[in-house]
């Protein structure tokens, strides 16, 4: 369970990757975020929208992002570092 500076921080990056604000993360959203800190390519993506958006819908929503921000934490503090 992420603490309440986790959540503040994931909420955080989430935004950062909503581009749109609609609350939740498409693939070219992800994508474009993505190359702002790593070179990835439609591959890549795909990869972590399979892994990431558990119930398939074809986005990432707030909680699944933060289902994998509390499973992955070396990451998310690299990202938190860059954003």
């Amino acid at each position: 369970m992420a603490d309440a500076t986790e959540k503040v921080e994931h909420n955080r990056i989430f935004k950062k990757f909503d581009a749109n604000g609609d609350g939740k993360i498409s693939a070219a959203e992800l994508e474009e975020a993505l190359e702002k800190l790593v070179s990835v390519t439609h591959d890549d993506v795909n990869r972590m929208m399979t892994e990431i958006d558990t119930d398939g819908d074809g986005n990432i929503s707030y909680q699944e992002f933060t289902d994998f921000a509390s499973a992955n934490c070396g990451v998310m503090k690299d990202v938190a570092k860059i954003f």
